[in-house]
């Protein structure tokens, strides 16, 4: 009479199997979710770490055009504090005639109202005078690399980019830890794999001690 099998190592290899099917497949899902930040990511690192010696040369273009009395006379009273956005009419007004988003706090005075409109890769203003109606900007344009730049920082991007970055950060830990624990699963046939990490972790933390004060 034949003793039976136990199924223990069976359950154990089908567990293993079933946890580093689950790591392969969360590890490829957040690596194609954050490929193209990472590339943007790592591009940008480059030129922001090298930022003076690219600099472009920035592009200044003026503009003044006439407010009607209609619209001039929209902007009414000026709001609590001397801060408070354009009235909705007013707003669209100045859209329609300078490329800027004139849906930011602008800052009112008894002469003027000032609307700094500041974007990625660049800077704007736009002033209109209150008793004339004359309404004059200036829009600054530093070129695409200042403006991916721009985009790594975050600077002037807006809420749905701070949204993007939040996701694809996300994205990033994912990958990193489950290629974490796919590394754990197949260093013990690659015996370089945790000499790898380590010196991951121990080259910049070097670096950091020795150089930066």
């Amino acid at each position: 009479m034949h003793a039976p099998t136990s199924s223990r190592p069976a359950t154990k290899k089908s567990r293993k199997a079933f946890w580093l099917k689950q790591l392969h497949m969360w590890h490829w899902m957040s690596s194609a979710i954050s490929l193209i930040g990472l590339v943007l990511f790592a591009i940008t690192g480059f030129t922001l770490n090298h930022a003076a010696d690219i600099e472009g040369s920035p592009v200044v273009t003026e503009k003044t055009v006439q407010m009607p009395p209609a619209i001039l006379g929209k902007l009414g009273a000026d709001p609590a504090g001397g801060k408070g956005a354009l009235p909705a009419r007013v707003a669209s007004w100045v859209e329609g005639h300078f490329p800027v988003k004139a849906n930011g706090e602008a800052e009112w005075s008894a002469d003027e109202v000032y609307l700094p409109a500041p974007r990625p890769g660049g800077d704007a203003w736009v002033a209109i005078d209150r008793a004339s109606g004359e309404v004059t900007s200036e829009v600054t344009d530093r070129g695409w690399i200042s403006y991916l730049n721009d985009l790594h920082k975050g600077r002037n991007s807006g809420g749905e980019w701070s949204l993007f970055i939040d996701i694809f950060s996300f994205a990033c830990l994912v990958f990193a830890v489950t290629g974490l624990f796919l590394l754990w699963l197949h260093a013990a046939k690659r015996k370089s794999t945790w000499p790898l990490v380590g010196a991951g972790l121990a080259i910049p933390a070097a670096i950091a001690v020795i150089f930066i004060h």
